[in-house]
Protein backbone atom coordinates (compact mmCIF):
# COMPACT_ATOMS: atom_id res chain seq x y z
CA UNK A 1 0.00 0.00 0.00
CA UNK A 2 1.41 3.48 -0.49
CA UNK A 3 0.33 6.37 1.68
CA UNK A 4 0.18 10.34 0.88
CA UNK A 5 0.40 12.60 3.65
CA UNK A 6 -1.09 16.34 3.58
CA UNK A 7 -1.09 18.98 6.07
CA UNK A 8 -3.21 22.17 5.43
CA UNK A 9 -3.65 25.20 6.97
CA UNK A 10 -7.21 26.18 7.01
CA UNK A 11 -8.21 29.79 5.99
CA UNK A 12 -10.19 31.77 8.65
CA UNK A 13 -13.87 31.12 8.23
CA UNK A 14 -13.12 27.83 6.04
CA UNK A 15 -13.23 24.88 8.03
CA UNK A 16 -16.48 23.75 7.59
CA UNK A 17 -16.32 24.52 3.60
CA UNK A 18 -12.74 22.51 3.51
CA UNK A 19 -14.01 19.75 5.77
CA UNK A 20 -16.84 19.02 3.60
CA UNK A 21 -15.07 18.62 0.22
CA UNK A 22 -11.78 17.20 1.75
CA UNK A 23 -14.15 14.68 3.91
CA UNK A 24 -15.11 11.23 3.12
CA UNK A 25 -17.78 12.29 0.69
CA UNK A 26 -15.96 15.51 -0.78
CA UNK A 27 -14.53 16.36 -4.28
CA UNK A 28 -11.26 15.20 -3.90
CA UNK A 29 -12.74 11.40 -2.41
CA UNK A 30 -15.21 11.69 -5.63
CA UNK A 31 -12.74 12.01 -7.47
CA UNK A 32 -9.98 9.20 -6.69
CA UNK A 33 -12.84 7.23 -6.62
CA UNK A 34 -12.29 7.15 -10.11
CA UNK A 35 -9.70 4.56 -9.40
CA UNK A 36 -10.21 0.97 -8.59
CA UNK A 37 -6.88 0.95 -7.16
CA UNK A 38 -7.37 3.71 -4.75
CA UNK A 39 -8.36 2.50 -0.95
CA UNK A 40 -9.10 5.77 0.68
CA UNK A 41 -8.52 9.02 2.82
CA UNK A 42 -8.94 9.94 6.15
CA UNK A 43 -9.12 13.61 7.18
CA UNK A 44 -8.21 14.63 10.35
CA UNK A 45 -7.80 17.80 12.50
CA UNK A 46 -5.47 18.95 15.22
CA UNK A 47 -7.38 19.13 18.28
CA UNK A 48 -5.06 21.83 19.81
CA UNK A 49 -4.64 24.26 16.12
CA UNK A 50 -8.33 23.94 14.89
CA UNK A 51 -7.57 24.96 11.10
CA UNK A 52 -4.62 22.60 11.26
CA UNK A 53 -5.72 19.45 8.85
CA UNK A 54 -4.01 16.23 7.50
CA UNK A 55 -5.00 14.12 4.83
CA UNK A 56 -4.26 10.69 4.24
CA UNK A 57 -4.78 8.77 1.37
CA UNK A 58 -4.58 5.39 0.84
CA UNK A 59 -3.91 4.15 -2.47
CA UNK A 60 -2.95 0.34 -3.93
CA UNK A 61 0.64 1.14 -5.22
CA UNK A 62 2.56 4.20 -5.71
CA UNK A 63 2.51 3.25 -9.26
CA UNK A 64 -1.41 3.24 -9.58
CA UNK A 65 -1.16 7.01 -7.39
CA UNK A 66 1.18 8.41 -10.15
CA UNK A 67 -0.55 6.49 -13.48
CA UNK A 68 -3.91 8.11 -12.05
CA UNK A 69 -2.37 11.13 -11.74
CA UNK A 70 -0.46 11.24 -14.99
CA UNK A 71 -3.54 10.47 -16.59
CA UNK A 72 -5.93 12.72 -14.98
CA UNK A 73 -3.61 15.36 -14.59
CA UNK A 74 -5.92 18.39 -15.90
CA UNK A 75 -8.62 17.58 -13.91
CA UNK A 76 -6.47 16.91 -10.97
CA UNK A 77 -4.49 20.69 -11.44
CA UNK A 78 -8.59 22.47 -11.69
CA UNK A 79 -9.66 20.28 -8.54
CA UNK A 80 -6.33 21.78 -6.62
CA UNK A 81 -7.26 25.01 -8.09
CA UNK A 82 -11.14 25.51 -6.84
CA UNK A 83 -9.54 23.90 -3.45
CA UNK A 84 -6.87 26.59 -3.05
CA UNK A 85 -9.51 29.20 -1.76
CA UNK A 86 -10.09 27.01 1.84
CA UNK A 87 -6.38 27.31 2.66
CA UNK A 88 -3.77 29.83 3.77
CA UNK A 89 -1.26 27.02 3.54
CA UNK A 90 -0.44 23.04 1.66
CA UNK A 91 2.45 20.75 2.63
CA UNK A 92 2.98 17.58 1.59
CA UNK A 93 4.34 15.73 4.60
CA UNK A 94 5.87 12.65 2.93
CA UNK A 95 4.54 9.62 1.07
CA UNK A 96 4.52 6.17 2.70
CA UNK A 97 4.44 2.58 1.48
CA UNK A 98 2.55 0.54 4.23
CA UNK A 99 4.71 -2.45 5.92
CA UNK A 100 1.21 -4.48 5.62
CA UNK A 101 -2.34 -4.18 5.33
CA UNK A 102 -4.42 -0.72 5.62
CA UNK A 103 -5.82 0.53 8.57
CA UNK A 104 -9.19 -0.10 9.21
CA UNK A 105 -10.21 3.83 9.72
CA UNK A 106 -9.83 4.51 5.63
CA UNK A 107 -13.19 5.11 3.73
CA UNK A 108 -13.08 4.44 0.23
CA UNK A 109 -17.27 4.41 -0.29
CA UNK A 110 -16.58 0.41 -1.82
CA UNK A 111 -17.14 -2.02 0.94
Amino acid sequence: MYLILWEFIVAAGREEAFAREYGPEGCWVRFFRQSQEYRGTELVRDVQNRRRYLTMDLWKSRSAYELFCEQESDLYSALDKVCEAFTENETLLGRFETSGNPVSFFHSGRD
